[in-house]
């Protein structure tokens, strides 16, 4: 299959919506994945605790241009993990099956294709790219190395969003013609301000490892820490955190990309050590009839837990934490402020009509049940664990990964043209046969 019938066939493969992985049953010892870790910071940290619930899965190197987080990524691989300076080494190595990507984004292209050259099998942190035609070339190169890739937004393996798209598929929502997701903090730390070690030093943190293809800039151990607040290295809110939100609406939309959006972005609060914005808005409008309204401020949080929702003609279904809540539509027409205006003669006769006493009078109506609010709570395994129980599913059976370099590449080109769109001023628009911006 050639790469633009590849695209065409569409993707977020269907295993995420049938069984449990296989990967949490019993596995033989030659079935054992050997990975390592390229990239150990605090997401690539939380994939190997992950990694503990897992029956045959062994880590055996790590990497890290600082240090200090290799040295702890070694002693949660249980102090027998071998570390590397250099990633190349890990991919060198006979003893390493898969790897796992969780380096900033601006080094994700590379170590993409490195690793895939190689003949690992790679599981990549999200965005899966830094700029859209990353996206392509990746994509060309997983079906020339038949390898197993899969993009780590976890959202898709979660008990919830399966539920989500079960309840949309169904038809309960009836059309399904607006969603309005958002993701709101308000910490220092949830603007990517975070604690640099005390150890921090140029002896300690390899500054060029961590440029890498980055233009050059003075040694910076902010840039370094707190990488996902530069342009440089990052898409800020939009790669972070919209990016979660758009692969989970084509998850359960069954979409592939908008045909146009129109972003705005602006910094008012955290203003030092940062050039990203800390609040996005963006509108996308979906060939597949549906618009989207996104959302982000670093500068208040109220109404985060409650910020996506999914609204239809005949219910709506709103995310909150672990649970989802669905809200049927059980309205009847009232036209009585207008009907009232009119002379009492033609009023009357309006209400004396069955067709309008059946739509606009319930009292008239024969007593009976409607349906209520109902919602579900998410209990067992958490998302992150049943995403990675997923890939060393595929891993071992060679089976498509749950979220492939497709689908990976439009969740993040939706990241990418908002913040084009963002720094336009305009509207941008998607060319869905050359699976990237119009020019």
């Amino acid at each position: 299959m050639n790469r633009r019938e590849f695209i065409k066939t569409g993707s977020l493969a269907a295993a995420a919506a049938a069984m449990a992985p296989e990967a949490f049953g019993k596995n033989a010892a030659s079935d054992t994945v050997r990975v390592g870790v390229i990239g150990s910071g605090a997401r690539a940290q939380g994939l190997m605790h992950a990694c503990r619930g897992l029956p045959g899965v062994d880590l055996v190197a790590v990497c890290d241009a600082y240090k200090g987080r290799a040295e702890h990524a070694k002693a949660i691989a249980g102090g027998k993990a071998r570390i590397h300076v250099d990633y190349r080494e890990i991919l060198d190595a006979t003893d390493v099956d898969a790897v796992f990507i969780g380096s900033p984004d601006h080094w994700h292209r590379q170590m993409s294709l490195d690793a895939l050259s190689a003949g690992k099998d790679v599981y990549i942190e999200k965005p899966m790219t830094y700029t859209v035609d990353e996206g392509l070339e990746i994509i060309a190169a997983t079906e020339k190395s038949d390898r197993i890739y899969q993009v780590g937004s976890q959202g898709i393996s979660s008990a919830t969003q399966l539920k989500a798209k079960e309840l949309v598929k169904s038809g309960a929502l009836g059309q399904v013609t607006m969603i309005r997701a958002s993701y709101n903090r308000n910490t220092a730390g949830g603007a990517w301000i975070y604690p640099i070690p005390p150890d921090a030093s140029p002896d300690t943190v390899d500054w060029k490892k961590f440029l890498g293809p980055a233009a050059d800039h003075p040694y910076s151990l902010e840039r370094f820490f707190r990488w996902r607040c530069y342009w440089d290295y990052s898409g800020g809110i939009s790669t972070d955190l919209f990016v979660h939100l758009v692969t989970t609406i084509h998850f359960i939309m069954d979409a592939k990309m908008p045909k146009t959006v129109m972003a705005s972005g602006e910094l008012y609060r955290w203003k030092s050590s940062r050039d990203v914005p800390d609040t996005v808005n963006a509108i996308m409008t979906y060939p597949e009839g549906f618009t989207v309204n996104l959302s982000s401020t670093f500068n208040n949080q109220s109404s985060s837990e409650s910020g996506f929702e999914i609204l239809g003609t005949e219910g709506a279904i709103a995310f909150r934490g672990g649970s989802l809540v669905f809200t049927p539509e059980s309205l009847a027409e009232d036209n009585r402020w207008v009907v009232e205006s009119w002379k009492e003669d033609l009023a009357k006769a309006y209400y004396d009509d069955p067709d309008v006493q059946a739509k606009e009078t319930p009292a008239t109506w024969d007593a009976q049940m409607r349906p209520s609010v109902r919602s579900w709570e998410e209990w067992g395994k958490n998302a992150t664990e049943v995403h990675l129980a997923h890939f060393f599913d595929s891993v071992r059976s060679r089976k498509a990964s749950v979220e492939d370099a497709l689908t990976g590449h439009r969740a993040a080109s939706c990241a990418h043209i908002i913040n084009e769109s963002i720094k336009r001023e305009a509207p941008v628009h998607w060319d869905f046969e050359k699976e990237k911006l119009k020019t």
